[in-house]
């Protein structure tokens, strides 16, 4: 007789096995089947305990441990939660429908983060950052730690130093922590280990021309990676001023930091590429590292940053306020003052100038909402672009980011709160995913997106900070622990697997199992915020 498989059944006359997917027409049910079913309700209610442990608004945090108490609080043994996985695998039944056991856990842990506030950080990171891990020479000898660099919406551009070679530094300000999130002080039960103090190092800081609209980092080529550390390069903009030109510049990061020398640290790395008589919203650099693109209020250019030759590459009416190059580098993703989305093809080297460019006329929406309108405007645009691929949302776009797993998807939003996914291959069809919840009506502010790129999270103009599901659209944490808006995100950078080729394979599985490993910074003007998952 064939020998009973969990969760299939054998058929005599086809001599084979099949899954069971529920009751078998024409047949009594098999005893397996008759476990399956039996158990099923017992891992809905198991699904259900783990979507009530969500924390909703402005509820306390819940106990992890009740998160690990789940057998007991529903009655179902583990060892029938592990003949539910046997049979049904990773997806588990429940009443609204089946869903993944592990997604859905991983949901919990992302919406119970622990926030900490440090002191003597006003005004530094309201503009941008990003967090990198670089060599630093201390004077025990070079060591590998985590740095923010940090740019004011006043100018200021710093090394702040996040790591664990603080006691080595002598000079500089020590900005202790204080916990802000959960906001009951007397509640220390599962708030995990206390950060330590931060340090900014006095020398490693500098103002520049103009605020500091944007920050991002060049990577090394996969199979120049020695070390740890898989940071180039920084990319600074500023905005520019009525006295001083936009600027693009490059920070040196190839070459170990001393955040303790006498010579200013930053000053003798940064470099300025370019400058330019028009206002720098944004900036985004290549995956190879050789050119970068600024999105300007005169359109959007390609930088050589060898050379420092700029080419344009879309020209309009209305300001380029957000950008992101597609990951194979042959298009830009360019977000428009009037709501428009274009891609931009850059594989075609230009001139200097848009003499070659090809004119467009792109429909955008009617500005008048009355129903029954029928008005239609249409603007003129300059570049080698497909008008009927062209996204239009609400109102000015606030900020774009592709995904690097799967770069047929982007996100994106505007200033009147939408925040949607599309993908390039339906962009006919809208967006397929939208979020809720997001508060914005005319502040640039970021979306960031975590390594596994399974979360995102953005600041809203109510000063709240609320973070996403990209998957299942869900909002999984909405909570205000700052009097100003949190206009500035990162996610820790994941860590690069030395010699792998293959981008896909390149960061290691964030550990949700064991809470570890999710790390974030937020940047307001009140000052610098760190996020841990306990």
């Amino acid at each position: 007789m064939p020998q009973q498989l969990p969760g299939f059944y054998y058929d005599a006359q086809k001599n084979r096995y099949f899954p069971i997917k529920g009751p078998i027409p024409g047949s009594s049910r098999a005893s397996s089947s008759s476990t399956a079913q039996e158990l099923a309700p017992k891992a809905t209610r198991v699904v259900l305990c783990i979507r009530d442990l969500r924390p909703r608004g402005g509820s306390k945090k819940p106990c992890i441990g009740e998160a690990t108490n789940l057998c007991r609080r529903t009655g179902v043994r583990a060892s029938n939660l592990l003949q539910v996985r046997e049979l049904y695998g990773n997806i588990i039944p429940s009443i609204k429908g089946k869903c993944n056991f592990k997604e859905e856990f991983q949901k919990i842990q992302i919406s119970q983060p622990v926030v900490w506030k440090f002191s003597e950080t006003d005004k530094i990171a309201d503009g941008a950052l990003e967090q990198m891990h670089v060599d630093v020479q201390t004077p025990e000898g070079q060591i590998e730690t985590d740095v923010l660099l940090t740019g004011g919406l006043n100018g200021s551009l710093s090394f702040v130093e996040v790591g664990k070679v603080k006691p080595d530094f002598d000079f500089g300000v020590k900005c202790m922590p204080d916990r802000v999130w959960p906001s009951n002080k007397n509640d220390r039960a599962d708030c995990g280990t206390i950060p330590g103090p931060i340090c900014r190092p006095a020398r490693a800081s500098l103002s520049v021309s103009s605020n500091v609209s944007c920050i991002k980092l060049f990577e090394k080529q996969p199979s120049a990676i020695e070390d740890g550390s898989s940071i180039r390069d920084a990319l600074i903009s500023t905005l520019g001023s009525e006295t001083s030109p936009g600027s693009l510049c490059i920070v040196k990061l190839v070459e170990p930091l001393d955040l303790n020398s006498i010579v200013p640290g930053i000053s003798q790395r940064i470099h300025e590429v370019a400058s330019f008589n028009c206002t720098i919203w944004t900036a985004d650099c290549s995956f190879n590292g050789s050119r970068a693109a600024i999105g300007t209020n005169l359109g959007a250019a390609l930088v050589d940053l060898e050379t420092g030759v700029a080419s344009w590459v879309f020209r309009g009416k209305s300001d380029v306020f957000a950008q992101q190059f597609v990951e194979s580098g042959n298009a830009l993703l360019c977000g428009l003052r009037n709501g428009v989305i274009v891609t931009v093809d850059v594989r075609e080297k230009q001139e200097g100038n848009s003499v070659r460019l090809i004119s467009h006329r792109i429909q955008c929406s009617p500005s008048s909402k009355t129903v029954g309108s029928s008005t239609q405007k249409f603007f003129k645009v300059l570049g080698n672009i497909d008008s009927s691929c062209t996204i239009k949302m609400p109102s000015s776009i606030s900020c774009l980011v592709s995904l690097q797993y799967d770069d047929h998807y982007f996100l994106a939003s505007s200033m009147d709160g939408s925040v949607k996914l599309y993908d390039h291959r339906l962009i006919r069809r809208g967006a397929v995913q939208s979020y809720e919840g997001h508060v914005n009506s005319h502040t640039r502010l970021q979306l960031a997106v975590d390594a596994s790129e399974k979360f995102f999270m953005s600041g809203g103009e109510d000063c709240n900070l609320r973070l996403w599901s990209i998957k299942s659209g869900e909002l999984l944490f909405e909570n205000k622990f700052s009097n100003t808006v949190p206009s500035a995100v990162c996610w820790r950078r994941a860590e690069r697997l030395v010699g792998v080729q293959d981008e896909r394979q390149s960061y290691k599985e964030y550990p949700y199992q064991q809470g570890h490993g999710l790390e974030a910074w937020l940047g307001s003007r009140e000052g610098l915020f760190y996020m841990n998952w306990s």
